[in-house]
């Protein structure tokens, strides 16, 4: 994955950044863990196409992901480690039969 720049004057210290439009880093992040989130919900999906995110800065970077997932909409927590620490990608969590309109929280 490439370096990504981050504008720290968008965060809030402790939360999550605003909402943005998911770009092809935030496509590659998903696809690392497409089988991740199959494993953990218990379901096949036709696709996911990241449509938005929040992310916010702790010993990493927490990623909150609106997914297309054919059917429905889920929302994934993806957790980056810093590259000093190998960059690895995980699922941390995610929050399935979600809707379009649904904003991206927390979790």
């Amino acid at each position: 994955m490439s370096e990504q720049i981050i504008d720290p004057s968008s965060f809030v210290c402790g939360g999550t950044g605003p909402e943005k439009d998911a770009d092809e880093s935030i496509q590659a992040l998903v696809d690392k863990i497409a089988q991740n989130i199959s494993e953990h919900s218990g379901k096949e999906y036709p696709h996911l196409k990241a449509i938005k995110y929040k992310s916010q800065i702790v010993a990493g970077i927490n990623y909150f992901v609106k997914i297309d997932a054919g059917d429905e909409y889920i929302h994934a927590r993806i957790y980056e480690k810093l590259p000093c620490y190998g960059g690895e990608v995980e699922l941390h969590g995610i929050q399935d039969s979600k809707e379009k309109h649904d904003a991206i929280e927390y979790f």
